[in-house]
């Protein structure tokens, strides 16, 4: 079992000969404690077993410690990589974005982590500064993906400061800028915090992204076009590093 205790989101996966046999998340909220313990009840329960029947469980994530019936604690960088190698074979590069940080990892062919960058010193260009620019804007997130697409060009932001992007959101809505302009500018902004992460690892041909911001169609759109290479979005890419920490503890007990 791994259990990726994110810093928004907390997610679980439970494997059976290496194959996913369920998952599950929820909202992390701020006992860290009670909501690790709901993960494994739930992906437990679903299933008909108890804890007994887990060989081994590995934690990893922001609030990795907070789960009692961890056997071991790894780091997010080593499971989001095994994850995301497992979810998508040819990976090289992983650009994970969750609710408070982000993360840039270079694989080796074995999937090994060759190098890695992260910003985790302040929300800026995370899923949370997406979340308050929507609410901006009073829209979803799930319309960045649609109206990214139907903008003529994106808006000039230059920060990817919540406090200060803020600030200009307002600024350009008061021009009349359009809010799918403003969409588009906001996920290049994102993007071009990541291009420089990217750059520091090196930049690979294969590229696949996980974390919730993986499912935000704008980003990927503005990504791929500063890149200029295809950046694949696997379907259960908001559980890579559960799903690592799962592959990780998968191999622990095998070992033992």
């Amino acid at each position: 079992m791994g259990i990726d205790v994110g810093s928004s989101v907390t997610k679980g996966v439970l494997l059976l000969d290496g194959q996913i046999l369920s998952n599950f998340m929820l909202p992390t909220g701020t006992d860290l404690d009670a909501t690790a313990g709901e993960c494994v009840r739930r992906l437990l329960s679903d299933r008909g077993l108890t804890q007994k029947d887990i060989l081994y469980t590995v934690s990893t994530g922001y609030g990795r410690t907070q789960v009692k019936e961890a056997d071991r604690t790894i780091t997010e960088i080593t499971c989001h990589g095994r994850g995301a190698k497992a979810l998508v074979p040819r990976a090289e590069l992983v650009i994970d974005i969750g609710g408070q940080d982000s993360k840039v990892i270079r694989l080796d062919e074995d999937g090994m982590v060759a190098d890695f960058v992260m910003n985790d010193k302040c929300a800026a260009g995370t899923g949370r500064f997406l979340e308050v620019m929507a609410e901006r804007l009073g829209m979803s997130l799930l319309d960045f993906g649609r109206m990214w697409k139907t903008a003529r060009k994106p808006a000039s932001i230059s920060s990817t400061c919540t406090v200060f992007a803020e600030s200009e959101v307002i600024s350009l809505l008061s021009r009349g800028i359009a809010p799918d302009e403003i969409i588009r500018g906001l996920c290049d902004a994102v993007a071009d915090r990541l291009l420089g992460m990217v750059h520091r690892v090196g930049l690979v041909p294969d590229v696949v992204m996980t974390g919730g911001v993986s499912k935000n169609e704008g980003v990927r759109l503005s990504l791929e076009k500063k890149l200029s290479l295809k950046v694949v979005v696997p379907d259960a890419s908001q559980f890579a590093g559960a799903y690592g920490a799962a592959i990780i503890g998968h191999e622990l007990a095998m070992r033992n």
